[in-house]
């Protein structure tokens, strides 16, 4: 056995498993997830801190050790979350993420809350692809019933409209000749004096 066989010198580099774009998502959103659950934690533990400041008038901060990550979501919901995710289509995980972080700007939630945010943002990001699916299946139904219709309007006539021999009549024509006119078909009613 050479020695190059133990050390793995002659073989090429093994590359990261290649992962699919939905495990993608799915990963990525997760772990903002757990990112801003971490943030939210710190947040509250921050606010608790000045709040026994102001209480107290002393701080022991330095006193206090606390835990890693003390909140965590359970299982059974984790599993919801990323079933959530595997419907949204990779396009659009930036702006989940984004909108997201928009909820967690706006609301400050506590770490308890955030799942329920990244829930709702996951919601309206999957009723946003729906409506995109729907206008895009609205719009290639249009586009075939189009086709269909275009190929009326090309039909083209084979009668000529000259502007110098008409058959049709009007009522300056008939004036002018001083004959009584047609009864009209127009929408209109058609008024005379009675003689």
């Amino acid at each position: 056995m050479s020695l190059a066989s133990w050390f793995r010198w002659n073989e090429p580099p093994s590359r990261i498993s290649q992962k699919s774009p939905t495990e993608m998502v799915v990963e990525t959103l997760m772990m903002e997830l757990s990112w801003q659950t971490k943030q939210a934690e710190k947040q509250q533990r921050e606010r608790e801190n000045e709040y026994r400041k102001i209480k107290t008038g002393v701080d022991y901060g330095w006193l206090v050790s606390y835990p890693k990550q003390s909140y965590d979501i359970s299982p059974g919901e984790r599993l919801q979350l990323e079933d959530m995710c595997t419907k949204i289509h990779p396009s659009y995980c930036g702006p989940v993420i984004l909108r997201f972080r928009q909820l967690i700007a706006e609301y400050e939630p506590e770490a308890q809350e955030v799942s329920r945010l990244f829930r709702s943002a996951l919601q309206e990001a999957a009723e946003k692809i729906k409506e995109e699916e729907e206008a895009k299946k609205l719009a290639r139904q249009w586009n075939t019933k189009n086709k269909t219709s275009l190929s009326l309007t090309t039909f083209k006539s084979r009668s000529r409209i000259s502007p110098f021999i008409s058959d049709i009549k009007t009522i300056s024509e008939d004036v002018e000749r001083g004959t009584q006119p047609t009864r009209r078909v127009w929408s209109m009613p058609e008024f005379r004096n009675a003689k």
